[in-house]
């Protein structure tokens, strides 16, 4: 935590799997973890959500993925590897990791990580993404994928993952 900082301090802690199911309603969440291999990278999680929405068998409603971090981020795009490795060049080139970032001036902060560009990449990206579900599926476009931007690794991120709706077998 850096001299400025504010915590986040929770009456009790997020459960890793929480649920609730009135009259054919579901409200599910949990935690998943992905691991990067390096300082930016772009991962492919649509598959595992995707299974998380079938599993809880939701026919129509929301799922909702968090990242539960400052430096990791989550988005919509392609996942095709040339352009994965464009958009990291383009994080890469946007903002500057040598920059003379207060957050990285040990006279200002005590961020022993030197991570304001992981920072400030994360702010352009953002945080968290609302998907829509129907017929049991979550709504993509044929091409899109949901993306995890790993901004400061390598490191294991914790996404918060919440599906909501009406469950496939109610009436």
């Amino acid at each position: 935590m850096s001299k400025s900082s504010t915590a986040t301090v929770r009456r009790k802690p997020v459960r890793d799997v929480s649920a609730a199911t009135p009259a054919g309603f579901v409200i599910h969440g949990e935690t998943i973890d992905v691991a990067s291999t390096a300082h930016i990278q772009l991962m492919d999680v649509t598959d595992r959500i995707m299974e998380l929405v079938h599993r809880l068998n939701v026919r129509e409603g929301m799922v909702s993925v968090w990242s539960m971090h400052t430096t990791c981020a989550v988005l919509i795009n392609e996942s095709q590897t040339a352009l994965r490795e464009d958009m990291t060049r383009f994080l890469e080139e946007l903002v500057e990791k040598d920059a003379a970032w207060k957050h990285n001036d040990p006279a200002r902060s005590d961020c022993s990580r030197q991570n304001a560009d992981s920072h400030l990449r994360a702010m352009l990206l953002g945080h968290s993404l609302a998907i829509q579900v129907s017929g049991g599926e979550a709504v993509l476009g044929h091409w899109q994928r949901i993306l995890v931007a790993e901004l400061d690794g390598p490191r294991e991120r914790t996404l918060r993952v919440q599906a909501w709706g009406i469950a496939a077998d109610a009436q």
